[in-house]
């Protein structure tokens, strides 16, 4: 499987995921609360800004605009954030 492919499925499948997951505990907590934090508020666009950053990059896949070399590159950094996500709880 080609390096672009595994990045490809690694945001798919992997990160797009748990942004959402993460978003819909945040509503759950605001639901709770019956008003957002500003961490909330905060956190809330950052994740919907990674987002639309990650639909871009699988745009660019699609359109061809990635190379092997970049591909390894963002799945190191998504694995090396995922890692220290880790280690933080």
């Amino acid at each position: 499987m080609s390096t672009i492919k595994k990045l490809e499925e690694l945001v798919t499948q992997g990160v797009i995921p748990d942004i959402d997951e993460r978003l819909d505990e945040i509503f759950e907590e605001i639901a709770g609360n019956k008003e957002a934090s500003e961490d909330a508020k905060e956190e809330i666009e950052e994740l919907r800004e990674f987002k639309a950053d990650l639909k871009d990059l699988l745009d660019d896949i699609k359109n061809g605009e990635i190379t092997e070399e970049e591909a390894q590159e963002i799945i190191d950094d998504i694995l090396e954030a995922q890692n220290g996500e880790d280690e933080e709880l």
